[in-house]
């Protein structure tokens, strides 16, 4: 049987953050009630540099404090349910700051990698810890904040030291040739898992880490043509649950995209989500989906939940914590 993991990137925008309840919280809880009806677990990438802001904050700001309760009885109580809760660094947030009314985002160090290895390794410690204190449980499997993993050398000592054991950032054909969010998975594996040791994109049949890469689709023509009229003119069906903004496309990448053939993840957020049934019609072994709560919209959480009602008979529905090589 086909095995698909449903995972989440848990976070807030990175343009403008938006709200807590309506970006992470209010989004969670209506893909958890599609879950639960169809008895199936969840993957969650926490940004926990984000948890660690809060703390740092919330002493003299007492809206972050509700904040950080609010993300942390969800989250606790998402594990104690079954669903994973895993580790996604976004690194930028050692940059930010919050100025008493909103989050002011750095973005210059983007990649994890931007740092020295000393601060790597104090990074992927600290962001694993906050964790582990609110489920009690020592995070296995790391995906890269904007899938900016390379080059995965310097980080790879960091990762083994705090006990993570599996990746889950490359998907086939994947590319970003901005500078400061920079990633080629061009020459990626196009199995369902592989070994490696220093570089994802290299198979090692004794590496230390294992890839399970997010399932990969080729957009069809002029999807993202239908992508920005459905943004724009869908109406609420169309409209995304989170209040913020994401950080803004070069005019550049916006022109490739509409006018050149892409590889996108396989994505449960917003219009992108109509390719899922297109990656159910792959000839693979197994799928890896990627969604946001901030970028889910009632259009994409309908077509989640016709997807699972269709794939419940013939596929698993596991998470990395209970994956089988």
């Amino acid at each position: 049987m086909r095995k698909i993991l449903i995972t989440l990137d848990y976070e807030l925008f990175f343009g403008k953050s938006g709200s807590i309840e309506r970006t992470i919280i209010n989004p969670t809880k209506k893909l958890i009630s599609i879950l639960d009806r169809h008895k199936i677990k969840a993957s969650f990438f926490v940004d926990s540099g984000y948890l660690i802001k809060l703390k740092e904050y919330m002493q003299n700001f007492e809206g972050l404090k509700k904040d950080y309760d609010l993300i942390s009885q969800q989250i606790q109580k998402l594990s104690k349910e079954g669903h994973d809760i895993q580790l996604h660094i976004h690194p930028h947030w050692e940059d930010s700051i919050y100025d008493g009314k909103q989050w002011v985002f750095d973005t210059n160090r983007y990649k994890l990698s931007d740092f020295s290895e000393l601060e790597i390794d104090d990074i992927v410690k600290r962001y694993s810890i906050v964790l582990e204190e609110i489920t009690n449980l020592k995070p296995t499997t790391f995906r890269a904040g904007g899938w900016c993993i390379q080059p995965f050398d310097k980080i790879a000592n960091a990762l083994k030291k705090y006990g993570i054991r599996i990746d889950s950032t490359v998907y086939y054909n994947g590319k970003n040739t901005t500078p400061s969010k920079s990633f080629d998975f061009t020459d990626a594996s196009q199995k369902d898992n592989w070994k490696f040791s220093n570089d994802p994109l290299i198979e090692d049949e004794d590496g230390y880490f294992l890839e399970i890469p997010i399932s990969s689709v080729k957009t069809p023509l002029f999807f993202y043509f239908r992508f920005i009229l459905n943004k724009f003119f869908g109406g609420k069906n169309h409209q995304s649950f989170g209040d913020g903004f994401a950080i803004s496309n070069s005019k550049k990448q916006i022109f490739e995209l509409l006018l050149k053939p892409s590889f996108s993840v396989a994505s449960i957020d917003g219009y992108k989500a109509s390719l899922l049934n297109r990656c159910a019609k792959q000839n693979k072994e197994q799928l890896v989906l990627i969604g946001h709560p901030k970028a889910f919209t009632p259009f994409s959480l309908k077509a989640l939940d016709t997807f699972i009602s269709k794939r419940q008979n013939d596929s698993i529905f596991t998470t990395y914590s209970n994956y089988n090589e």
